[in-house]
């Protein structure tokens, strides 16, 4: 099945997860990290990608809901809070494992980072999935401009709805690629090449693309962040889904 949505934009498949489509990125060339950032983002270089497919939106409370319900996994840290809790929002409090298992209930797997960069770079390597003007509060759901706050800015306090912030979409038509939430990508936390990685490697994944309480330093489309995996109380950080094409 395939239907069109707006921005242009393909779904491969509009029933595996009931109002999240998956939307495809076609393969070809892509950049790839950058050299004018922290070290952990180096070396900038063009790689050549396989198509894939990735949720329109990050997974929602009420589709992760949906999961607990048919599966018997835990519920969301935040299933009952009164704001990050409802149901057009994306899903908060899920660790790695939670994240994984979700996906996978679903015949899809988590995001590497390639493929987020991808999906939220375009082919040029944009430092924002609409290009490389600053979002201000039209684009997207971040913070205050000094770490670590929300503010009400861009009309929210904490999290919008995952359908939300249209003039932030990447070409392809995916929405909130960087703020609202922090993104699980299947990947381990380690240096790209040559380079040193903070903290221990192996014991940590990577979060992509900031979230409702992140400054302008962490709200790109190469911040790396290194995470323990099995943590799950905290109130920013969420995940979408991808299918690769063979």
């Amino acid at each position: 099945m395939v239907i069109t949505l707006a921005f242009g934009a393909t779904a491969a498949d509009g029933g595996l997860i009931a109002g999240n489509p998956l939307i495809e990125i076609p393969a070809g060339t892509f950049i790839f990290g950058r050299d004018d950032g922290p070290e952990n983002e180096r070396p900038r270089r063009e790689l050549e990608g396989q198509a894939f497919a990735i949720n329109r939106t990050e997974i929602t409370n009420q589709q992760y809901g949906l999961f607990v319900k048919e599966t018997g996994h835990r519920a969301a840290f935040y299933a009952n809070h009164s704001i990050l809790g409802l149901d057009d929002r994306p899903v908060v409090g899920v660790s790695w494992e939670d994240a994984d298992a979700f996906c996978r209930h679903y015949g899809l797997v988590l995001p590497s980072e390639q493929q987020y960069e991808r999906a939220a770079r375009g082919t040029k390597g944009s430092a924002f999935p609409w290009g490389d003007v600053p979002p201000g509060n039209a684009r997207a759901n971040s913070g205050a401009d000094a770490c670590c706050s929300g503010d009400v800015r861009d009309g929210y306090p904490m999290t919008a709805p995952a359908a939300s912030f249209a003039d932030g979409a990447s070409k392809e038509g995916v929405l909130n690629l960087v703020g609202n939430v922090w993104e699980w990508t299947r990947d381990v936390y380690a240096p790209y090449e040559g380079g040193t990685a903070a903290g221990s490697l192996g014991l940590y994944r990577v979060l992509r693309g900031g979230s409702w309480n992140s400054d302008p330093n962490h709200l790109t489309t190469t911040y790396r962040l290194a995470y323990d995996p099995e943590f799950r109380f905290s109130a920013n950080g969420g995940f979408r889904c991808v299918r690769s094409t063979p």
